[in-house]
């Protein structure tokens, strides 16, 4: 399923045409049926000309129809200034079967009239499941497509964090390597990046502020950077982090010694130049949860009063939506409701679609990743790791490479599974508040179209990168 600019090709059953490198869409409602899904799986798993072709051709698609790559920003700045709130957006870091998973998204998604959620991928993430910005922004546009969603699609750049120990050998490569990953993903449709350089908080310091110093320097560093890639007419949405997921609780006055710093290097090295629309902290989770021996999580000890209090800081002082909760999806369902009643801003969850996932593979498929694990991820078992320790915790890391395996599942067996993802997403739409968000985003999202040339010749996208061994 290739085109040239210089020829007229009629693609899926007569939907779409491509004539002269122009895109036009003769059937919409056609998109959104399995005439779709051999031009996504192209997109991911054909040759170097057809992924470039099906990519581009998907892009343009969505720019026609209304299925465009956004920036959350100025939703955020909205809630910032008290204009709409009383939801919680749900960032779902899709990291297996992309396609069903974000199906089952975009599907929840029209059943609520849902807007305001956010598909992401972390730094990590990309390297172990495989799944490149272009790669990843072409499939999520695509599951939208496929199930007829319309409006703007926000796609998050989830933890582009800095490696400390690589930072304290080599800031310069480091940095630069998170830069040539912002330089990847905005070319890719990533208009809302998580600059995660909590990494960077020394705690030996005296005053909060010098604690915080090399974090909000380096993180206005990084926003200058991303600022600089934005496309015409979008302003990114940029999240900063004071706090690493897994330490102590964060607290007010960590908050405003980092965005004081922020703010005041920011405004001094490019004045007028747009700031943070977020902040994430750290209330009492971990990514994944703590895995016990016997493979089951243990409970969290959350900290709600953090999570309201630093959320309300980060409006009421500093205009941005508020507070953001990392490593929730595996929070007893009990918990969810109460985000949106303590106005957090953004909630991360990833881990337990993963295990929804795994729970519904087939015994001899879980087995051969087991056994890959155990030759290829040896190295991360301690010595007092039971075997449900061991696979919990490593499992991730055997997606990229039974990426077409997952794929390629039986469609009885992908329908089970869609069906508990859309269950879940129900649920956790409906907690998080976010049915009827449609019209919020209708309301202050501006989504700029932007058209793209055919793609003729190899892409001009590098590959940043890779670090596996960061926060996800």
């Amino acid at each position: 399923m290739t085109a040239t600019s210089t020829t007229s090709v009629t693609l899926l059953g007569g939907a779409v045409s491509v004539t002269n490198g122009t895109v036009q869409v003769h059937d919409a409602a056609a998109l959104a049926t399995s005439r779709l899904d051999p031009l996504v799986h192209q997109a991911v798993f054909g040759s170097d000309s057809d992924k470039r072709f099906a990519r581009w051709l998907l892009w343009e698609i969505g720019q026609i129809v209304g299925v465009r790559a956004a920036s959350i920003h100025e939703l955020y700045l909205a809630r910032g200034a008290g204009k709409c709130g009383g939801f919680t957006v749900p960032a779902i870091n899709v990291r297996a079967m992309a396609y069903d998973t974000a199906r089952a998204i975009f599907r929840t998604a029209n059943k609520m009239e849902a807007g305001a959620f956010i598909l992401e991928i972390a730094r990590s993430e990309i390297a172990y499941t495989e799944q490149r910005p272009e790669e990843y922004v072409s499939v999520m546009l695509g599951a939208a497509l496929r199930e007829g969603f319309r409006g703007p699609v926000f796609i998050q750049g989830d933890h582009f964090q800095v490696n400390h120990k690589k930072y304290a050998v080599d800031p310069v490569t480091e940095v630069n390597a998170v830069k040539a990953l912002v330089t990847e993903a905005v070319a890719a449709g990533f208009y809302n990046i998580d600059v995660d350089t909590s990494t960077l908080v020394d705690l030996s310091k005296a005053t909060l502020a010098e604690q915080q110093r090399l974090n909000y320097e380096v993180c206005v560093d990084i926003t200058r950077f991303v600022r600089a890639a934005e496309p015409k007419g979008v302003t990114i949405s940029i999240g900063g982090e004071i706090g690493e997921v897994g330490t102590e609780n964060s607290t007010p006055e960590e908050l405003e010694a980092f965005m004081e710093g922020f703010n005041a290097t920011l405004a001094a090295e490019a004045p007028g130049m747009a700031g943070l629309s977020k902040i994430s902290v750290q209330s009492g989770t971990s990514h994944g949860g703590v895995v016990l021996p016997d493979g089951s999580i243990a409970d969290v000890a959350l900290d709600l009063d953090t999570l309201e209090t630093l959320s309300k800081i980060a409006r009421d002082r500093y205009g941005m939506a508020g507070a953001v909760q990392h490593g929730a999806s595996t929070l007893p369902d009990a918990a969810f409701n109460n985000f949106p009643k303590r106005e957090t801003a953004e909630i991360h969850l990833a881990t337990n679609f993963q295990n929804i996932m795994f729970d519904h593979l087939p015994q001899d498929l879980l087995q051969e990743v087991y056994a890959w694990l155990d030759a290829n991820a040896k190295d991360e078992r301690k010595a007092t790791d039971s075997d449900a320790q061991f696979y919990y915790k490593t499992r991730k890391k055997a997606i990229g490479p039974f990426k077409k395996k997952l794929w390629a599942l039986p469609a009885e067996l992908r329908a089970k599974l869609g069906a508990a993802y859309d269950a879940k997403f129900e649920f956790l739409f409906t907690q998080l508040a976010i049915g009827g968000t449609a019209k919020a985003v209708q309301q202050f999202v501006t989504v700029p179209e932007q058209r793209r040339p055919f793609p003729d010749g190899a892409s001009t996208i590098v590959a940043a990168p890779d670090d596996a061994d960061l926060s996800d």
